[in-house]
C-alpha cells in the first residue's frame, strides 16, 4: 500500500451535498455539511454516506480499461456472492472457521499437484494477501535455511539473494527489510531479464537462494527457469555450493500449467525449493489472495512457524500479518471448481491470443516497434519506431487517456534505461471488441501526435506511469 500523509493544509471548503440526498425531508440533516479531514461531530443516513462515497469514487478510473494492472478486474457473480458471504470470517481463524481453512487446504493441495510437486502430501503451502507477501516469506524461508547452514558464520557474514534487475519491487523491499544484499544481474542489449551464467556466477558460500520469474513484469516474458537450474547444477559440481532457486511465479505460474505444459520450470526440477503465485492475476480472483508453496516440510523451517491458540484450537501460522478475510481465498477454490484444467486453458489461451492479436495490429501500424508478442504471459511492450521523432511513449499514454484507457509508460532500469516502452496487460475479461476499440482509439490519436513538434515531456521520471 502506498504511504499516504495527512492534510497539510486545513482544508475549510465544505463538501457539496445535494438536498435530495436526505433520507426523507430534502432539508433535514443538512443544515452542515460533513468535514473532509476529520471526523463528523455526528451521524448522518446510510444512503447519504453511500451516495457522498459512489460520488466521490465516480472519478477513479475504469478498472477494466486499465492495461498497466495484472490483478483481476471482473470475476461472476456467483463468485462475489460466495465473497459476499465470507467477507466476515477471519482467514487466521481456522478453528472457529474450519469449512474454510478446508477450502485453503485443498487450494495447496490443487496447486501443489498443478506445479508437479513429486509428492503433493508432502508440500507445504498457504494462502497470503498477495504475491509480495508469499515473496516475503519465501525468502525468509531461504534465509532461515542459510543461517542454520552457517550457524558457525552468521551474523557476521551478510547475506545475499541473487535476481534479475527486472524483479517486482517486493524483492528489493525483502532484502532491505531482511537485511540481505541484493545481487542484481542487469539488462544487456535485447536480453531483458536474468542470464543464467551470470547468475551463477554471482552465487557464493553466503548466497542464500536464486529468485526467478516466470512472467517478467516489465515486458512479459519468461526467465529460462530450467537454464538457470541448469547452471547452478554446474556450479554445485564445480564448487560444491547448493543454492536453491525461488520461482516467483505471480503470474506465470497459473498460465503455463495450462498452455505451455511442455515448459519445466516448476517442482519438476529438484533445485526449485519454492513457488509462489498471485491467485488475484491470473488465478483469476478479485485483488487480495497469493500463494506460496515449498516442495517439502524440510524447505520451510519449522521455527518460522507460530502456533496459537487464543482463538480456540492449536492453529499453526506463517504470515506476515494476521487477520484477513477468508472470501478471497473462498473465491479461488470457487474458480478452482468451476473452472478445472481445461475451463483454465481456455480462459488463458484465449488472453494470450487476444494479446498476439493486438500486437500484431499495433506493429502493423507502422509507428510502433514491439519488444515482446504477448506469446508468454499475455502481455506485451512496444516502443516508438526509431524514425519516429515528433512524439514519444510519454505522449501516448497521457493521449490515451482522454479516452479511459490506462496505458502505462515507463524506462527499463539498469544498463537500459535508455528504453522507454508502454506496456499492455491482457486480462479475462479483455475481449476482442476491447481491443478492437483499443486500437481505434490508438490509431486515431497518430496523425495529431505525428503533428507535434517534438515530444512533450520534459521530466520522464515524474512522467512515467508503471505498476507491477
Amino acid at each position: 500500500m502506498p504511504l499516504h500523509q495527512g492534510q497539510p493544509k486545513p482544508d475549510t471548503r465544505p463538501r457539496s451535498v445535494n438536498p435530495f440526498y436526505g433520507e426523507a425531508n430534502p432539508v433535514s440533516g443538512m443544515v452542515e455539511a460533513p468535514p473532509k479531514h476529520r471526523l463528523p461531530d455526528g451521524p448522518m443516513p446510510p444512503t447519504t454516506a453511500l451516495q457522498l462515497v459512489h460520488d466521490e469514487l465516480m472519478l477513479d478510473g475504469n478498472s477494466r480499461l486499465n492495461l498497466a494492472t495484472f490483478v483481476t478486474t471482473w470475476m461472476e457473480p456467483q463468485a462475489g456472492i460466495l465473497m459476499a458471504e465470507c467477507r466476515d470470517k477471519n482467514m487466521i481463524d481456522k478453528d472457529e472457521y474450519p469449512r474454510t481453512a478446508e477450502l485453503e487446504r485443498r487450494c495447496v493441495a490443487m496447486l501443489a499437484d498443478l506445479w508437479n510437486a513429486p509428492d503433493p502430501s508432502a508440500t507445504v503451502g498457504c494462502s497470503t494477501t498477495g504475491s509480495s507477501e508469499a515473496c516475503m516469506l519465501a525468502g525468509m524461508a531461504l534465509k532461515r535455511r542459510w543461517t542454520q547452514r552457517n550457524a558457525d558464520r552468521y551474523p557476521g557474514a551478510r547475506p545475499n539473494l541473487i535476481m534479475g534487475v527486472n524483479v517486482q519491487v517486493c524483492w528489493e523491499k525483502f532484502c532491505n527489510f531482511w537485511e540481505v544484499e541484493a545481487r542484481q544481474i542487469p539488462m544487456e542489449g535485447d536480453r531483458f531479464h536474468l542470464d543464467p551464467e551470470a547468475a551463477a556466477q554471482l552465487c557464493d558460500e553466503s548466497t542464500i537462494g536464486v529468485v526467478g520469474i516466470l512472467g517478467s513484469t516489465f515486458d512479459g516474458s519468461y526467465e529460462p527457469i530450467a537454464e538457470l537450474c541448469a547452471a547452478l547444477d554446474r556450479l554445485q559440481e564445480r564448487t560444491g555450493l547448493d543454492i536453491p532457486v525461488h520461482v516467483d511465479g505471480a503470474s506465470g505460474a497459473m498460465i503455463a500449467p495450462f498452455i505451455d505444459e511442455d515448459l519445466v520450470w516448476d517442482f519438476r526440477l529438484p533445485r526449485v525449493s519454492s513457488i509462489n503465485t498471485s491467485g488475484h492475476k491470473y488465478g483469476l480472483v478479485y485483488p487480495g489472495v497469493g500463494w506460496a508453496l515449498w516442495r517439502t516440510a524440510a524447505e520451510l523451517p519449522e521455527e518460522l512457524v507460530f502456533r496459537v491458540n487464543y482463538l480456540g484450537g492449536d492453529m499453526p501460522t506463517f504470515a506476515l500479518n494476521f487477520s484477513r478475510p477468508g472470501a478471497q481465498v473462498v473465491a479461488q477454490y470457487y474458480t478452482f471448481l468451476r473452472l478445472g484444467r481445461d475451463g483454465y486453458r481456455a480462459v488463458q489461451q484465449t488472453t494470450r491470443d487476444v494479446a498476439r492479436a493486438l500486437a500484431e495490429r499495433v506493429d502493423c501500424l507502422g509507428d510502433f516497434r514491439l519488444i515482446t508478442r504477448g506469446d508468454e504471459l499475455p502481455v506485451f511492450a512496444f516502443t516508438t519506431a526509431p524514425e519516429v521523432t515528433a512524439y514519444d511513449v510519454f505522449d501516448v499514454s497521457r493521449r490515451m487517456r482522454e479516452s479511459g484507457w490506462l496505458l502505462p509508460a515507463y524506462t527499463f532500469p539498469e544498463n537500459r534505461e535508455d528504453l522507454s516502452v508502454l506496456r499492455v496487460v491482457c486480462r479475462n475479461g479483455f475481449s476482442s471488441d476491447l481491443a478492437d476499440l483499443f486500437i481505434e482509439d490508438l490509431s486515431r490519436l497518430l496523425p495529431e501526435l505525428r503533428r507535434q513538434p517534438h515530444p512533450s515531456t520534459h521530466d520522464k521520471a515524474a512522467a512515467t506511469s508503471f505498476h507491477h
